[in-house]
């Protein structure tokens, strides 16, 4: 971990971004938003290098089967998503997190950079499962901050929490805002 902090510490002296954070419970999802370009991955590296932990975040296979650059994915936590056949993962996570003194999970429950009107109710179903708590983690290119800030633990009332979700996220602007998209689950309309 030792060169991965340095490598985040001095990307951050050169950087014109600032980097926001807040301890991080032992076991924890951090919801990545908006996601709206590339950079929000290495950003997010960036944060969690920075604060000394390994953690894990969620790729399409096509990437983490790439050559090279599959290989590099996998190293730094890449986990393989069939897009197409996702079934079991969110099984597959949440026995990660139980079998775990410690986990990171990385997500962004968008799924993709391109606008769309649902996110992916993986993070959910995976949060409420294990009972682990949610970090809101974000990009905020109006402030050029970047980050994580509250924890927040979800109650099972998906609209109430995708309201105070929402209320986090209504003030972030990510790289390409044109790209952004409102946080809400299927779910909610149900």
């Amino acid at each position: 971990m030792g060169f991965k902090r340095a490598i985040a510490s001095l990307y951050l002296a050169v950087s014109r971004w600032t980097l926001v954070a807040e301890p991080l419970p032992d076991k924890v999802i951090i919801v990545g938003a908006p996601h709206t370009s590339n950079w929000d991955g290495v950003f997010m590296a960036v944060s969690l290098w920075r604060a000394g932990r390994d953690f894990q975040f969620l790729v399409k296979d096509s990437l983490a089967h790439a050559p090279v650059l599959g290989w590099f994915i996998r190293a730094i936590g890449g986990v393989a998503v069939e897009r197409t056949h996702p079934h079991g993962m969110v099984g597959e996570i949440s026995d990660r997190i139980r079998s775990a003194d410690s986990y990171a999970l990385a997500i962004t429950p968008k799924g993709t950079r391109s606008p769309r009107p649902y996110w992916k109710s993986g993070f959910y179903r995976i949060a409420v499962e294990t009972g682990t708590p949610i970090q809101f983690g974000f990009i905020d290119s109006r402030t050029r901050t970047f980050g994580w800030g509250g924890s927040y633990r979800l109650t099972g009332d998906v609209r109430a929490d995708m309201e105070v979700i929402r209320a986090f996220y209504a003030d972030k602007e990510g790289i390409r805002p044109e790209l952004a998209s409102t946080p809400r689950l299927r779910a909610e309309e149900e």
